[in-house]
């Protein structure tokens, strides 16, 4: 394993990205590694950049501005905490799964959290990070939320059925 190789974590600002966030920034400390913080986007996902107005489309690098923004106010307090990491804050514009598999080329770990922004509730994994568990060319770290997380019985009809 290359111990040159950073860390990158996935942030889509859900309460559980913040959790995968701090859990990596946890783990760089113990390796002394630089961790990679990737938010992906696309227009619709996009917070409304400054120069926005009606009937006025303001071109990509203005979304990417708001976002890589949004971004920074969303981890500082996390990052604060862990002041003695090297952190990048990256902000490539694509679908998530995608950008993160990109990212994890080139990566000793990637961590995501179990569910995302667009996650249902009651799901165990999101669709992002059953991608990326599937697909990742390095080690993935998916982080649950806690001890009291929902997790769906793993036990079929059936199953209930011959134990009775």
């Amino acid at each position: 394993m290359d111990v040159e190789l950073p860390i990158v974590v996935g942030n889509d600002g859900s309460d559980f990205a913040l959790l995968a966030l701090d859990r990596a920034l946890w783990l760089g400390r113990q390796l002394k590694t630089e961790v990679r913080v990737i938010r992906a986007w696309s227009i619709s996902t996009a917070p409304r950049p400054s120069t926005w107005s009606p009937g006025y489309v303001p071109p990509a690098d203005d979304f990417e501005v708001a976002v890589r923004e949004r971004l920074q106010r969303d981890v500082a307090a996390t990052l604060a905490d862990y002041s003695d990491v090297s952190v990048t804050l990256e902000t490539p514009h694509g679908p998530a799964g995608r950008e993160l598999l990109k990212a994890a080329e080139q990566a000793r770990v990637l961590v995501v959290g179990t569910r995302g922004a667009g996650g249902f509730k009651g799901l165990l994994m999101g669709s992002v990070s059953n991608q990326v568990v599937e697909h990742a060319a390095c080690d993935v770290l998916v982080v649950r939320r806690g001890i009291n997380e929902m997790s769906p019985d793993r036990r079929l009809k059936l199953d209930r059925f011959l134990d009775q």
